[in-house]
């Protein structure tokens, strides 16, 4: 499944011309190396900051139903409430998502669960709802919400979109585990907040034989309203999926990886971290050493250094780690930080 389109609905007629540019497109009509295209585009906007753009709501509906009457393209949207929920179901909207800021209120998820349940009596037929991850790295929360919404009927698909721009790829690994009967399809464009990682990130996703990207896609990012900087251009999504298209020939048949796939990427996302807190760390030595400076302070401070000490090699005892190799790698980050404030 390959889902794709703007952050944002605009206008009709920003639609119309992404939705053509996709339908233009040799890549996307082969629909290689995927077997299904959605548009989509979001119509409310549960943004942090109530200045930024909220979205164009249900005035948006019918535009989307222009692009689906006019290319042939399911669509789907964002729901947050029951009443998003039911407008977007009674328009027509083919695949429904839940965001990661809903996700993360297992009430929120648990009343829209409520809704599936009345709209299918009514509508008479199975609702696919696509849910992402939590904001926060809650896989349990992820878990119980899809338990949720398939105890009300939907179909459900799980999105993998990280958290805060990092990949939180244990999530993943463990929803994979846990319900290997869930597709799972990865949000590139959000998992880094930059259009120029998206493609590394599909390439990452198909590797794993994960089933679907959803990524996205305006025909002038550095104007969007929300989003600008991690959608991609149509041509640019072209090129993304001609490179997919050869690299992946055929989809039908690629094997899931081992274990081994996905502790690799677990591993290189905690030296990430690891080397990420170790510049801060460094950044806070700058800063102690200004005010030592300012006023007039020794910068070795034997005492302080060793209570750090003491205490960390109680924590390594603590944790069955040699008290040894902890030391020694505590001297040489003292040793650093000695440079730093000096």
């Amino acid at each position: 499944m390959l889902i794709i389109g703007p952050c944002s609905a605009e206008s009709q007629q920003q639609l119309i011309d992404i939705a053509g540019a996709f339908a233009d497109s040799e890549i996307i009509s082969s629909s290689a190396p995927f077997s299904k295209i959605i548009f989509r585009a979001g119509l409310w906007k549960p943004r942090t900051s109530p200045s930024s753009f909220q979205g164009v709501g249900e005035n948006g509906l019918p535009w989307l139903m222009k692009v689906s009457q006019s290319f042939g393209f399911p669509v789907a949207t964002e729901v947050a409430t029951p009443e998003q929920m039911n407008l977007a179901v009674q328009a027509g909207i083919d695949y429904l998502w839940i965001g990661a800021r809903t996700s993360a209120d297992p009430i929120a998820v648990q009343a829209l669960a409520n809704m599936v349940q009345q709209l299918q009596s009514s509508v008479r037929r199975q609702l696919t709802v696509l849910i992402k991850n939590p904001t926060n790295t809650d896989t349990a929360l992820w878990l119980g919400n899809i338990r949720r919404l398939q105890a009300a009927g939907a179909s459900v698909q799980a999105i993998h979109r990280g958290c805060n721009h990092r990949p939180c790829w244990e999530m993943a690994y463990r929803l994979r585990q846990e319900m290997p009967d869930v597709p799972l399809l990865l949000d590139p464009s959000h998992m880094s907040g930059q259009a120029d990682l998206v493609p590394g990130l599909s390439h990452v996703a198909l590797q794993l034989g994960l089933d679907g990207l959803m990524i996205e896609v305006h025909n002038q990012p550095d104007c969007a309203l929300s989003d600008a900087k991690q959608q991609l251009t149509p041509a640019q999504l072209s090129s993304l999926l001609s490179v997919l298209a050869q690299d992946f020939p055929d989809r039908t048949h690629t094997a899931r990886p081992d274990d081994l796939a996905w502790l690799r990427l677990m591993m290189d996302e905690v030296d990430d971290d690891l080397w990420n807190v170790y510049l801060r760390r460094m950044e806070v030595s700058r800063a102690i050493g200004a005010y030592k400076r300012q006023h007039n302070m020794k910068v070795v401070q034997p005492a302080r250094f060793n209570e750090v000490l003491t205490r960390r090699l109680a924590w390594a005892k603590d944790h069955n780690l040699d008290p040894v190799i902890v030391e020694t790698i505590l001297h040489q980050i003292h040793t650093e930080s000695i440079r730093m404030q000096s």
